[in-house]
């Protein structure tokens, strides 16, 4: 057996307008419609790779275990553009920000459901 490629995540979320908010409008993740989902969620497609977003109304985050190192936490990552135009996003929509403590292009923030994404300017 040889695994080729990761094909998807899939985020938990209490709320899924909420959660369109924050993956379709302030991250402005490409949501596709190419495929029906048959559960309460929402299909982004980054090239060939996919974040499906669930919504289970009883969702609770219990994943971050170091909250001094939200990276050193489950996290999705993925690359950016322009770092210091996506803080801002984030800082001026009420999200909270913690910058990579390595030094790197790189901050991590969270969605309202305390899910992690870490975000690096390439």
């Amino acid at each position: 057996m040889q695994i080729r490629k990761c094909l998807h995540t899939s985020i938990l979320v209490s709320d899924l307008q909420q959660a369109k908010t924050f993956y379709g409008d302030i991250l402005n993740l490409p949501q596709s419609t190419l495929r029906n989902l048959n559960f309460p969620g929402l299909w982004y497609q980054l090239g060939d790779y996919q974040i499906h977003i669930i919504e289970d109304q009883k969702f609770i985050n219990q994943n971050c275990i170091n909250p001094e190192k939200w990276g050193r936490n489950p996290h999705l990552a993925l690359a950016v553009d322009d770092l210091a135009m996506v803080e801002a996003k984030l800082h001026n929509n009420g999200y909270a920000i913690q910058k990579s403590f390595s030094g790197r292009q790189a901050l991590f923030t969270k969605d309202r459901d305390g899910n992690i994404i870490e975000l690096v300017q390439t």
